[in-house]
């Protein structure tokens, strides 16, 4: 989920800069119901959807002929996506009509579609979060009744599979469930296992380990740093903050009361631990975005590297990594608060003005499914499931993919707090800029750590009020 921060930020600075028209709705215009109106499917008989063979003959002999529209972000789930569309098509005699545009659009105009009541799109691609509002406004379905129906939602789907943090953080509102999820990340370490080997080290398992290891590989070797990151003023510096941040106890945001907490002893004590931390990365860190921060470890610039899960693949890349096959994972390491870890992603939805809203589960049911997760993940898809986390195959082809899992679970953590790892708010673009903007006064010693943060506890009240 690549330039994730880069894209939610433009979402929220120009969704209201945006404009765009619907497509055209290719469905029928006859309503195949809601998924809300009592268990079974039209009456299916028992066994009727045991298998995916039997399943997509009932789908065809009750909604063949229907037509979807899709509205997609690009990004390589879509793409996956797209490739089993045909095998889709064929199985339940549903056809399938793809919109997909960059995710800048996407939000904008599924809004429009909804506020227009215009029943252009069956389908929605949803971040995670925008699933708060999405929820609240019922743009989207409630998805619990056809979960729960087992003519629906076969045993081969098999929704428990799916990653507690993907299934519990991105795709619920008020306790309902309103997407699938389809593609995610966390973030993790990286580090270099032939350095660590050489000074006989162990990768961090503490807040307290991370910042010791960066110091001692800092400049151990001519032209090694410790660590890098993302820290660029503004938006990045406040990701980078955040990856670390809720290990701490700290927060932009009191996520119950709304009440700004920049100044509370946890999240002063996390800012100065990413400062002291970045005073071991190369010396240019302050530029830095996801980008240069992956270039920096994958050239042998540094030791350790901290960042987005889905960056694992370039990394261990021969294409585009010297580092390829001297590389080690570890979750992120637990602070004084204990385990946390970053939370993103995406699913699908139903809207709640299509006309097709069980041919619309169909093709949900089809594409998330268990049955076909290596089939998603072969063709370029982001793992959701811990099947596939779990796969021998394609494990021995990522490494990374155990301790993926990992720090998926240290995010289920935050989540069970009834914590978002971003804070929901409409003006969260303003907060990420002025976090940023004095985190990096702070790295650069323009303000002491105490005093970035009171200056910033005073410009988030003045934004948040």
């Amino acid at each position: 989920m690549l330039r994730r921060w880069t894209q939610i930020v433009a979402v929220v600075l120009l969704v209201a800069m945006i404009s765009a028209c619907g497509a055209g709705n290719g469905g029928n215009g006859t309503s195949k119901g809601n998924g809300n109106e009592g268990s079974g499917n039209g009456g299916a008989p028992s066994g009727a959807t045991d298998t995916l063979e039997a399943w997509g003959e009932t789908i065809k002999s009750q909604y063949g002929g229907d037509t979807l529209n899709l509205a997609f972000a690009s990004h390589p789930s879509t793409d996956s996506f797209q490739k089993l569309t045909s095998d889709f098509e064929k199985l339940t005699g549903i056809k399938v009509k793809w919109e997909v545009m960059e995710e800048t659009y996407l939000k904008n105009k599924q809004l429009l579609d909804y506020t227009g009541k215009t029943g252009s799109y069956d389908v929605l691609m949803v971040d995670g979060f925008w699933m708060s509002e999405y929820g609240a406004k019922k743009v989207v379905e409630p998805l619990d009744a056809y979960l729960s129906d087992e003519n629906k939602t076969p045993a081969w789907f098999d929704y428990e599979d799916i990653v507690p943090a993907y299934r519990n953080g991105i795709s619920k509102y008020d306790g309902s469930v309103y997407g699938i999820p389809t593609a995610g990340e966390t973030r993790f370490i990286a580090y270099r296992k032939d350095l660590f080997e050489k000074y006989g080290k162990q990768p961090p398992a503490t807040m307290d380990e991370f910042l010791e290891l960066a110091q001692f590989f800092n400049g151990k070797e001519d032209g090694l740093y410790g660590v890098s990151m993302r820290a660029q003023r503004g938006v990045h510096a406040a990701s980078g903050l955040m990856t670390v941040m809720y290990n701490f106890g700290g927060g932009f945001l009191n996520q119950q009361s709304g009440d700004v907490t920049m100044t509370d002893p946890k999240t002063v004590e996390a800012l100065q631990f990413y400062v002291d931390l970045l005073k071991n990365a190369p010396k240019d860190v302050v530029s830095y975005t996801h980008e240069e921060a992956l270039s920096a470890f994958m050239t042998g610039r540094t030791a350790m590297w901290l960042d987005a899960t889905a960056l694992a693949k370039r990394i261990l890349d021969p294409a585009s990594s010297q580092v390829y096959d001297k590389v080690g994972f570890a979750p992120t390491p637990e602070g004084p608060e204990g385990k946390a870890s970053a939370l993103a992603g995406w699913n699908m939805s139903i809207s709640s003005q299509s006309k097709n809203k069980d041919a619309a589960w169909a093709f949900i049911v089809y594409m998330n499914s268990k049955e076909n997760a290596k089939a998603y993940v072969d063709g370029g898809g982001v793992p959701v499931r811990t099947s596939i986390y779990e796969n021998e195959e394609l494990v021995a082809a990522d490494p990374s993919y155990p301790v993926q899992l990992a720090a998926l679970n240290d995010a289920n953590v935050l989540v069970e707090k009834g914590i978002s790892w971003i804070p929901p708010h409409e003006k969260l673009g303003q907060i990420l800029d002025r976090v940023g903007y004095y985190v990096s006064a702070a790295m650069f010693g323009e303000l002491t750590v105490q005093d970035a943060a009171a200056k910033a506890q005073t410009e988030l009240e003045d934004i948040t009020q």
